[in-house]
């Protein structure tokens, strides 16, 4: 018989690696010559080598190469969806099982801190040219790192008041606890990365003042802030809410918040599980995931569903959210059926839309081209149509993976490095 999992808000939902079974995992490689694991990350963290340095029980060589190819290496050990990338090219694969590379990476990275390791250095000599970078989300704090490691001076500049983006406020502590995120970055700061809170760029200040203040390029990962709820009735009853708000009120709570006794997440994404198993650990006693479509065609993590599962959330799929009845206050939703027949009337006291996110005007914030869904147009390597302004991560992409950040932050890094030395001179 299964048995429903109890567990606190703030408590890992995977258990880490000891030296030993870390160890023992990492001999099950086969130490293949072409590392297809390897050529699975997009961020470039090289998992192959890493993974043969905690096999030979070199750690410290296993942090280093992790760090060097991967800023927010720590994180991403946490939210990587393994199983879809480095995991599913692992040679073992069509043996038994793949080396579970994710846990290993985030035993690296936790080896790391615990010996305070200092890894990544920045020249203390740095260049003439200042870059800003905007958002301080995955694909900015790579950059920020990459710019700074050649010696540039760089300035984050944040809307909230902590660093992070949805690695802060947009992830259950659950997958991705805030000790792990701040370490990351730390990480970026202790290269010399300067950092500006409460300051909304194209509100609080303008890139033209920036630019009078000497910068010469800027960054733009802002990230998707607007809520994404669609046009049925009862969305703006009380206790509809969206995923980025529910998640953030949550964090911000420090677990103390209530959802309510029945909380609904309309979505099938690890953003709807992330709603999901946050209600849980809350305290709601029904939790329920309505998805349209097939479990089978869901973008979660199969790891990411069977743990909600596990914590006793319920999935429903093949049904769309039709209407939200209540009196002032969500008392019901009602779902139509894939079929065109069938219906659904539920008991909420919250509902979750966790269908997407969209971009705030980023207009505001410069003169470049934007998307019909209002994403910044920039192409592979982050330039955009406005020379000195990048852009990448989800305001490019329209929200993927915290990986892919990763390694659109690092190509846009290099991408302004090429146009300040041609462009601007800097040497």
């Amino acid at each position: 018989m299964s048995k429903v999992v109890k567990a606190k808000y703030t408590a890992d939902a995977v258990d880490g690696f000891t030296p030993r079974t870390a160890m023992e995992e990492a001999a099950r490689c086969l130490l293949c010559e072409d590392a297809p694991c390897s050529k699975g990350c997009p961020a470039g963290t090289d998992p192959g080598k890493f993974i043969r340095s905690i096999r030979f029980r070199n750690v410290k060589g296993a942090a280093e190469t992790i760090r060097e190819n991967n800023v927010l290496g720590g994180s991403c050990a946490r939210v990587c969806p393994y199983d879809r990338l480095c995991e599913e090219y692992c040679s073992r694969c069509g043996i038994d099982r793949p080396i579970q590379i994710g846990k290993l990476q985030r035993f690296a990275v936790e080896q790391e801190k615990a010996h305070k390791m200092k890894i990544l250095t920045a020249p203390a000599k740095k260049k003439a040219a200042k870059v800003a970078c905007i958002g301080s989300g995955p694909a900015s704090l790579a950059c920020a790192a990459k710019l700074a490691q050649a010696g540039y001076q760089v300035t984050i500049f944040e809307a909230a008041e902590k660093a992070g983006g949805v690695l802060t406020y947009g992830i259950t502590p659950a997958r991705l606890p805030q000790h792990v995120v701040d370490f990351d970055i730390k990480t970026v700061k202790d290269l010399g990365v300067k950092f500006v809170f409460d300051t909304k760029v194209g509100e609080d200040i303008t890139i033209d003042e920036l630019k009078k203040a000497g910068f010469k390029a800027f960054f733009i990962g802002a990230g998707l802030w607007d809520a994404k709820i669609p046009e049925i009735p009862g969305k703006d009853l009380k206790g509809v809410t969206s995923a980025i708000d529910f998640l953030k009120t949550a964090r911000e709570s420090k677990g103390t918040f209530d959802p309510g006794k029945k909380v609904v997440v309309i979505g099938g994404g690890d953003v709807a599980m992330d709603c999901a198993t946050t209600a849980k650990l809350l305290g709601a006693e029904n939790v329920m995931v309505y998805y349209r479509r097939t479990l089978e065609e869901a973008p979660a993590n199969m790891t990411e569903i069977q743990y909600a599962i596990s914590l006793g959330v319920t999935i429903t799929t093949n049904f769309a959210p039709k209407e939200i009845i209540g009196n002032g206050k969500v008392e019901y939703a009602v779902f139509k059926g894939r079929d065109g027949v069938s219906e659904a009337k539920v008991a909420a006291d919250t509902v979750v839309f966790a269908i997407g996110q969209a971009p705030e005007d980023m207009a505001k914030i410069a003169p470049v081209k934007l998307t019909e869904k209002g994403t910044i147009a920039a192409n592979a390597k982050g330039k955009t149509n406005v020379a000195g302004i990048f852009a990448a991560g989800d305001i490019v992409n329209g929200g993927k993976t915290v990986v892919e950040a990763v390694a659109a932050g690092k190509e846009a890094a290099a991408e302004i490095i090429s146009y300040l030395e041609k462009k601007e001179g800097v040497k």
